[in-house]
């Protein structure tokens, strides 16, 4: 038995090319911090077109790839994969079912999807290094509701699709702004009908106070100042930590994966109820938590000796290059964490490597040149780390530096106690 064990995580992996002919030295290099792991993981941002079909749900951010991807995932060393994310119903349930199929031929822990709720929110679980890992993977939205799993009823069929994590979303308006609006929704006669056919991205929840409107299916409630409120369905929360709960109690080592695109103006920022949220995992058994959806780093926090990583941006990045929101450089920057626990499976230390998507030089060129990631260097080494630490100072977190690379610094009190 080994005395040690390793989860290396990395930023999600948007992968539509073959990457298995690149031939570059410092991408090897990257390997091969991954495959010192005994957990190799990411967040397979994608749908397979494979012996199902399928057809597109959507206009832009539409994306799919074929089954050849995830053996290079695989060549690379990944071992682990969540699959619950905004681009998984992207073929529909035919691209579920498909995905379903292919990762599971491949032998990769999984989880986030499945041919209907039940499924979905099944816990992957594999034996990896020494030990039992368990896998739970969800999609907090905003999304269309049909892209969601749900089991079947008397008059419904089941929908293949992705792990939910219900969410509403409401908009604070200050009370002047909220009467101005009650009266516009009035002159417009917004009846309840009507509501339900514009519903998007929800259908909009029941409300029954007279200090929230439901304006064509955004709901509006009276507050101090202008802000956009997510609140956690507590149900559908709990469904999941009573997941986590299970298999923790039969001493698997845990990882739990969020992704959601509720993100704050400033998007390197976490969203108060995205920390709610991690913690109340962590406290339910989860190891590790790791969350995407915003495309660019954001914090690290050590709670209760579990590392939780709020965002970890992108590992792969695959987007057509006329989509030129993407050309922020953060977006083309992230890192790979090696997490280290001891024979008793306390955190000892985090080992991060930064990278950047693509040669360094090539950072303000096309995005087709950026098919894999490299060790960062120099200043934009230090610009990543130093970033990185800054945002995860905020939760406590301690991270030093050492030339082009960092370490976590773990609390002993949090690491033992």
């Amino acid at each position: 038995m080994k005395d040690s064990f390793c989860a290396v995580v990395t930023g999600q992996s948007l992968i539509t090319h073959d990457i298995r002919h690149v031939q570059a030295p410092l991408f090897a290099e990257v390997e091969r911090f991954l495959q010192q792991g005994d957990v190799i993981f990411t967040n397979f941002e994608s749908t397979i077109l494979g012996q199902y079909g399928g057809w597109p749900t959507k206009g832009k951010y539409f994306g799919y790839s074929k089954p050849e991807v995830l053996d290079a995932l695989q060549d690379i060393g990944f071992n682990a994969l969540a699959l619950a994310n905004n681009h998984a119903f992207d073929l529909g349930p035919c691209g579920i079912q498909s995905t379903l199929d292919e990762v599971e031929v491949r032998g990769f822990l999984h989880a986030g999807i499945g041919i209907d709720e039940t499924d979905a929110a099944k816990l992957g679980r594999r034996h990896l290094g020494y030990r039992h890992v368990s896998l739970l993977a969800v999609d907090a939205g905003p999304g269309p509701a049909n892209m969601y799993a749900e089991n079947h009823n008397t008059v419904r069929p089941a929908r293949p699709g992705v792990n939910r994590l219900k969410t509403v979303r409401r908009i604070g308006v200050p009370d002047g702004h909220f009467r101005r609006l009650a009266r516009l929704g009035g002159h417009l006669q917004s009846s309840d009908l009507e509501l339900t056919n514009y519903a998007q991205p929800e259908d909009p929840p029941d409300v029954a106070s007279a200090n929230e409107i439901n304006f064509y299916g955004t709901v509006f409630t009276q507050a101090v100042d202008f802000g956009r409120m997510i609140e956690i369905d507590p149900k559908s929360a709990e469904t999941h930590l009573s997941a986590i709960r299970r298999a923790a109690s039969q001493g698997d080592f845990v990882i739990a994966y969020l992704h959601h695109h509720h993100w704050e103006p400033d998007w390197q920022a976490v969203p108060r109820w995205v920390q709610t949220f991690a913690r109340m995992c962590v406290d339910a058994g989860a190891d590790l938590l790791v969350s995407h959806g915003a495309p660019v780093l954001q914090a690290l926090e050590i709670y209760n000796g579990s590392p939780i990583f709020y965002g970890l941006g992108n590992f792969l990045f695959h987007v057509p290059p006329d989509e030129n929101e993407w050309d922020p450089p953060e977006v083309w920057q992230s890192i790979v964490a090696a997490c280290r626990y001891d024979a008793s499976g306390n955190l000892e230390r985090i080992d991060l490597l930064p990278v950047v998507l693509g040669e360094e030089d090539r950072l303000s060129k096309s995005t087709t040149h950026r098919l894999v990631p490299v060790p960062a260097a120099g200043h934009v080494a230090r610009d990543i780390l130093e970033g990185f630490a800054s945002r995860s100072r905020a939760f406590g977190t301690g991270i030093a530096i050492s030339g082009f690379s960092g370490s976590v610094i773990v609390p002993p009190a949090r690491r033992f106690g």
